[in-house]
């Protein structure tokens, strides 16, 4: 065994197994937000809690969802819902030129 796999392989035992940055915050297959409306869809998760993040700043409830587990690079079928009733406002506000 190589020093290098004898170091790769203490911190991947230690270290646990490692997590995508915001997985925190996406809600994965919660029935509860089957009816609020999609305003985006997106293929991984760092750019769906940046539109997210968009949403939120302006005061719009938002939450990123999925209906299953991401993969371990954070990929996935991936959601950024609001509540019902709030599509046109969020769809508005993702739209406006910066």
């Amino acid at each position: 065994m190589a020093f290098g796999d004898g170091v790769r392989r203490f911190f991947r035992d230690v270290g646990g197994p490692p997590t995508k940055d915001g997985v925190s915050e996406l809600i994965v297959g919660d029935a509860a937000y089957d009816d609020w409306e999609v305003v985006r869809d997106f293929g991984e998760l760092e750019t769906a809690r940046a539109w997210r993040q968009q949403l939120t700043d302006q005061d719009i409830e938002a939450v990123i969802t999925s209906d299953y587990e991401l993969d371990e690079w954070g990929r996935g079928d991936i959601a950024l819902q609001v509540p019902p009733g709030r599509w046109s406002e969020a769809n508005e506000l993702l739209d406006e030129p910066v």
